[in-house]
């Protein structure tokens, strides 16, 4: 009978709810476990020794979308030359970005105007950033200060990419937590200081530096892996590179 029908139908859709229900239960119980594991001090204090700016060896660590319950997973090593390579896997199912970062030596970037990378890439657009050291992750009060850089699938052996960032074209971020992008009201509110950042790193994340999507050509979909060396990074003091 009709009545009979729609009590199988109301029952097919109420038991797919309660379903759909628990698996989203969890589905956030898993996010807020790896959130409360997440220690972002204790991998600050196994920053890894690589690369050297005023003369001054680097101390780099990763910060990945575990802070925020992802499953993303960094892996940056140093070969015997000196190259730190930023690599690991991407996985978008509840996040979407890596990074690594390290603490700016004194006196810092204050007496410069941007700085210069030497690496090879994967043919994706990772960041730049630099920040005032604050504490990071999706709850961040002030933003971190970032800058696309593209990068040419490049193999062991062929050339290195040269880039040059000055600081005029790094614009203001809160990543993907739940401050949001700034509108162009509130960017006009910050302004960046080379003088006052602390800490400055390489990421790459489902989102480029204005709040917009990385393209899937450019960034990746689902599970992946990535790789980036590095083989220096130094400080730019010509007065053009602001241009």
């Amino acid at each position: 009978s009709l009545l009979l029908y729609w009590t199988a139908i109301t029952q097919s859709c109420l038991t797919s709810i309660f379903r759909r229900s628990r698996e989203e239960g969890t589905r956030h119980m898993g996010q807020a476990m790896r959130i409360m594991k997440y220690d972002q001090t204790a991998n600050e204090k196994m920053a890894l020794s690589a690369l050297k700016m005023a003369n001054v060896p680097l101390q780099w660590f990763r910060l990945d979308d575990g802070v925020m319950g992802g499953q993303s997973q960094t892996n940056h090593t140093v070969d015997t030359s000196g190259v730190l390579h930023f690599a690991g896997t991407i996985n978008t199912d509840g996040g979407g970005f890596t990074s690594i970062r390290s603490r700016l030596p004194e006196p810092g970037l204050g007496s410069f105007s941007g700085v210069k990378l030497s690496m090879r890439g994967d043919g994706k657009t990772y960041k730049f950033f630099l920040t005032d050291g604050s504490r990071a992750g999706p709850f961040a009060r002030k933003p971190s200060w970032q800058c696309d850089v593209p990068t040419r699938s490049l193999s062991r052996g062929e050339e290195w990419e040269e880039v040059e960032i000055p600081f005029g074209r790094l614009i203001p971020s809160f990543g993907g937590g739940p401050r949001g992008q700034p509108s162009e009201d509130e960017v006009k509110q910050f302004v960046f200081d080379a003088g006052e950042m602390r800490e400055m790193g390489l990421m790459l994340s489902l989102k480029l530096s204005d709040g917009r999507s990385n393209p899937k050509e450019t960034f990746g979909e689902g599970v992946f892996d990535f790789s980036l060396q590095l083989r220096s990074i130094e400080p730019l003091s010509d007065p053009t590179a602001s241009a």
